[in-house]
């Protein structure tokens, strides 16, 4: 009888980030022939999260609880964090956005690797807009590589392996 493996949890630090082309919102037949984009190397990824709205609704003669009810469901912004390249990649996109919001709307994951390299768990989300660009903090006294940032805001997340 074997025993059961016990999994170890996955490290933080071993990540890749894609975006599909920014017209994969054509008709499916034509967004076929669009190979993936991987959008390159980024030092931090933040905001993978989602989270239900509550509203409190008070019964009238119950005194003992308050009814929790549903209203809406929201996406947190995904929040991609690099060293500034000199490709115009991130900008690129935001600036895309700003012309034409539907042809900038791009599906993309968040893929975090196992300690062998491989793809262990991503996060996919769809409809993704470049919704704000933050440049680097400039110091002159300081002798750091000048980090650029991308917030992307979204329209679903779904969770892929890992269960």
């Amino acid at each position: 009888m074997s025993s059961p493996v016990r999994p170890d949890p996955l490290p933080k630090f071993r990540f890749l980030v894609t975006l599909d082309a920014g017209d994969a919102y054509l008709p499916p037949a034509q967004a076929q022939l669009l190979p993936k984009v991987a959008a390159g190397a980024f030092q931090e990824v933040t905001g993978l999260g989602a989270q239900l709205e509550v509203v409190s609704y008070a019964e009238g003669g119950r005194n003992d609880s308050v009814h929790q009810l549903p209203l809406r469901h929201s996406w947190n912004r995904i929040t991609l964090k690099r060293g500034v390249l000199r490709d115009p990649g991130l900008f690129a996109w935001y600036t895309a956005g700003l012309a034409d919001s539907l042809g900038a709307r791009r599906d993309g994951a968040v893929i975090l690797l196992g300690l062998d390299g491989t793809p262990a768990l991503s996060w996919a989300f769809r409809g993704g807009l470049a919704a704000k660009w933050t440049g680097p903090d400039l110091h002159a006294e300081q002798n750091a590589v000048a980090i650029e940032q991308l917030e992307i805001a979204h329209e679903g997340l779904t969770k892929v392996g890992g269960e």
